[in-house]
């Protein structure tokens, strides 16, 4: 489901968004990823778009606010990962 550069992205950065490291592998990492049903969107207007479908309250936020997000990884690609947390 969540291919290489998206895991890998997670294993790197997973500290921004908790206290300790929950997968210290790639599977471990990819199965965090579906279980807490991350998901992965192809821009910033995804971004955006998804919080305003989950009722996250964003006013007076702007498109930097939005991505500096704990639960918004940039994957490298143009691409977001966001985890429900």
């Amino acid at each position: 489901m969540f291919d290489e550069m998206t895991v890998e992205c997670f294993l790197k950065n997973q500290l921004q968004l908790y206290p300790e490291k929950v997968a210290e592998t790639y599977e471990e990492a990819e199965n965090f990823l579906e279980e807490c049903m991350a998901v992965v969107v192809d821009s910033v207007r995804e971004v955006w778009e998804f919080f305003e479908e989950e009722g996250v309250d964003m006013e007076g936020a702007d498109e930097e606010e939005i991505l500096e997000a704990d639960e918004v990884f940039a994957i490298g690609d143009g691409r977001y990962l966001i985890i429900e947390a």
